[in-house]
């Protein structure tokens, strides 16, 4: 019963909402709509002591999908015939009425100054915190996260937030308090995230909606009191962000209920600063990410993470690894750091400070406006396609690329060949330290190699189970060859079986763990490596589990390959000229890929991580590259299905003929 009046005050249509009787033909079973504002709540109750059926007219419902409140269990979407249920001996059902979600919801859906729910108060907005407002505002917070891009559960069923504790920290807005949120889903294990809140007046608040229309969560009011205030993400305007680099600039500490957040800084901060005389502005990036940053002055950048896990995060252990204790240089160096340490538990990574790195862009930015050109140029060849390059020279130095690659791609097989060397130098500065035992290299064991092949060969049965699934729902042109790739699962599963058949005498290390074109700043002259937390939908632990050096290669190399197809895509070329370009397209990512190559093995050397041997070098590059291409299956499936043909081609080209 507890329970049952918790959740009923958790919704606030049941004591404001109107009630609308639904009147189904079987009178023995109760059924009504409870609405409040946004909020829709289907009541049925059975009253009679037998199993009883009901069929229901959900009409102006259409399109809405139940929710079954206490377990959180989606029922079918409500459609236009009647919608049938079946209750048990005086059972009773609370059901939530909402929208069929999709996934990708633009950030700002839905929310305006006459549209976003409000939250009473007894008092201060303070309460939404510990008491009075503390139910309905995580209810709001519920509907608000889910909307936002760095929440990492929307293929879940949220079932419920809570704010378990908060920080306050002063700011020239007035008082932030930085909170952690936890979420709950209806199965698998809750996740923590981080969202600072404050509050402005009425007359900022439209500033606030109009400027960062993402940041509004709430309107707040006190009974009697004719004005209303905002709740907002406090990370929108530039005062809590001042007041974060203040805090770690001053090593400053702030107690909150449950823990304590510290902020700190290093030897390097000082030079990266600049002069303390100079005000550093504070700018957002208006892209949303899985995390948010806000750029300094052009001097520094803060990266706040969103959702956290007790445990250092790799951005900051991996970071301060290589500006502290290694000659690596092409990365944004590390400044300082925000933890939050709770009363019980480890440390949890809030943030980081880097050095701010001039750029035009990212790598993947500079290879789409070469890879322009490059089509332009093939277009113009209309003497047959380019040759197909022997597989070998990937594991090789045999052969040399021919001409037309030189004539065709030009200056990037020069800039494939510096990321090479970069990549080859970050993985030499990561196993580097043999006494750090966070660091330092491993050798691989049989019982490793065993559990690496299951961990891959799961990857390969969870996506092809989902592509045979999503067949018939996969766009016309793809279809073709999701079946090629089915046919191929033997195949699959013999070369990736074949990675046990020798045995593993690399070590591995740490790695970047994400890596791709987007993970690296192309500054017009060189490379810079940015974002080493990791792959956001693996745990803090694997994360930072030392892996072969290989896996960060075939993540650029596949990088390559989606690079190329991507051009083609945003080309809207017929079909036939899509046909006459794919081959082309196949000779720039085996070109680049070779040139990549040769200077990463040639600069990493005789180093453990690295196999000497071609046929080991062979194994395990292309298992690697098969598991990626997998992972990149099964996530294009689940997240972009325009995008399927991209891993599918990528698979049927790994395994076609040498």
């Amino acid at each position: 019963m507890k329970r049952v009046i918790a959740l009923r005050k958790r919704h606030r249509a049941f004591g404001r909402g109107t009630l609308e009787l639904l009147r189904p033909e079987n009178r023995k079973v109760l059924a009504f709509v409870r609405r409040h504002e946004s909020e829709q709540i289907l009541c049925v109750a059975n009253l009679s002591r037998f199993l009883q059926v009901v069929e229901l007219d959900l009409a102006q419902w259409k399109g809405m999908v139940p929710i079954e409140l206490f377990g959180s269990t989606e029922l079918p979407q409500v459609g236009d015939t009647p919608y049938y249920l079946t209750l048990g001996p005086h059972s009773f059902y609370w059901f939530s009425l909402q929208p069929k979600t999709t996934q990708q919801l633009p950030s700002d859906w839905g929310l305006t100054a006459t549209t976003l729910p409000e939250v009473l108060v007894p008092a201060a907005w303070e309460s939404v915190l510990v008491d009075g407002g503390k139910e309905a505002f995580e209810t709001i917070l519920l509907n608000y996260i889910r909307r936002r891009r760095w929440f990492a559960g929307k293929a879940r069923r949220l079932k419920s937030v809570q704010i378990t504790d908060w920080i306050d920290i002063r700011t020239d807005e007035g008082t932030a308090y930085l909170t952690t949120i936890v979420a709950s889903y209806a199965e698998g294990d809750p996740e923590t995230y981080l969202l600072p809140l404050a509050q402005t007046n009425p007359a900022e608040s439209s500033q606030i909606i109009e400027r960062w229309p993402h940041a509004a969560i709430a309107w707040v009011k006190v009974p009697g009191q004719e004005q209303r205030g905002l709740i907002y993400d406090a990370l929108g305007p530039p005062g809590f962000a001042d007041a974060l680099l203040s805090a770690m600039a001053r090593r400053r500490r702030f107690n909150g209920p449950k823990g304590t957040l510290v902020g700190s800084t290093n030897k390097a901060f000082t030079r990266l600063r600049g002069p303390e005389t100079v005000k550093l502005e504070a700018n957002l990036s208006a892209a949303e990410q899985s995390n948010n940053s806000v750029v300094f002055g052009e001097r520094l950048i803060l990266k706040v993470f969103r959702r956290v896990e007790e445990g250092i995060n790799p951005e900051l252990e991996l970071g301060r690894f290589l500006t502290e204790r290694t000659n690596f240089t092409q990365l944004a160096p590390l400044a300082g750091a925000l933890e939050y340490r709770p009363d019980r538990g480890e440390a949890i990574s809030v943030a980081v400070l880097q050095g701010y790195v001039p750029n035009q862009g990212d790598a993947w930015k500079y290879t789409q406006s070469t890879l322009d050109s490059y089509f332009k140029t093939a277009e113009l060849h209309t003497d047959g396609g380019p040759p197909a390059l022997p597989r070998s020279m990937l594991f090789t130095n045999t052969g040399e690329l021919p001409e037309l690659a030189t004539q065709t791609i030009g200056a990037y097989l020069d800039s494939a060949k510096l990321l090479g060397k970069r990549t080859a130098e970050l993985h030499l500065a990561l196993g580097s330290d043999p006494d750090d035992i966070a660091f330092s290299p491993e050798r691989i064991s049989p019982q490793d190699q065993r559990s690496m092949y299951q961990s891959i060969s799961q990857v390969e049965v969870r996506a092809l189970e989902l592509l045979r699934g999503q067949l018939t729902r996969l766009p016309q042109d793809a279809r073709d060859d999701a079946r090629q790739v089915l046919e191929l699962e033997p195949q699959i599963t013999r070369t990736l079986k074949s990675f046990l058949v020798r045995r593993l005498t690399t070590t591995r290390i740490r790695v970047h763990g994400d890596y791709h074109l987007g993970q690296v700043l192309y500054t017009g002259h060189d490379f810079v490596i940015i974002d080493f937390e990791g792959e956001p939908a693996r745990t803090l632990y694997e994360r930072r589990l030392k892996r072969l050096a290989l896996r960060d290669v075939a993540g650029m190399l596949r990088s390559f390959h989606y690079a190329a197809q991507a051009s083609l895509r945003t080309d809207n070329l017929t079909p036939d000229m899509l046909a006459r370009m794919q081959p082309w397209a196949r000779f720039w990512v085996d070109s680049v890929s070779v040139a990549f190559m040769r200077s990463y093995l040639s600069t990493a050397g005789t180093a453990s991580f690295v196999p000497q041997a071609p046929a080991d070098l062979e194994l395990q590059l292309t298992t690697m590259l098969l598991e990626k291409a997998l992972y990149e299956l099964r996530y294009e499936l689940n997240m972009r299905p325009d995008w399927v043909r991209i891993p599918l081609r990528g698979i049927c080209d790994l395994l076609a003929p040498a």
